[in-house]
């Protein structure tokens, strides 16, 4: 059967959203697992085996930068009397052209490892990428 281009995704109908509010600046959202492996010796075979041990959870959301909200919560771990900014983040994949993708991902425990002060060029969109790591997620 031949591929229906008009059913693949478009990531123009992806949308973002933070504390309930859409992150109307958002360009794009990258969540990804990598699985850990290690080696298991095994008895009268040179090929080890692996065994699936621990899970990370990465991302990164990067967004037309408008204003420093995200930057000013960040930032808060920076005091000593402050913890690491913890939140959650939802994203809707809502492509009408494409139903079988619809779907809401509840990203748990959000933690954003770098302060991206600032980043510019004379003449250019200023954008900001915000990498993290997460906990879990889940289909809702």
């Amino acid at each position: 059967m031949a591929l229906d281009a008009t059913r693949t995704l478009s990531g123009t109908m992806v949308k973002i959203y933070h504390n309930g509010k859409w992150v109307t600046n958002a360009k794009g959202v990258e969540l990804q697992g990598e699985i850990n492996y290690e080696d298991i010796p095994r008895a009268g075979n040179r090929a080890l085996g692996k065994k699936a041990t621990t899970i990370e959870w990465t991302g990164t959301l990067t967004n037309y930068k408008i204003n420093h909200d995200f930057i000013k919560a960040i930032s808060q771990v920076r005091h000593e009397n402050k913890t690491a900014y913890v939140t959650e983040l939802m994203v809707e994949i809502n492509d009408p052209e494409s139903p079988d993708t619809k779907a809401w991902i509840r990203v748990k425990g959000v933690q954003f490892t770098t302060i991206p002060v600032l980043n510019f060029e004379v003449g250019e969109i200023v954008e900001e990428e915000l990498p993290f790591v997460f906990t879990d997620y889940q289909y809702v």
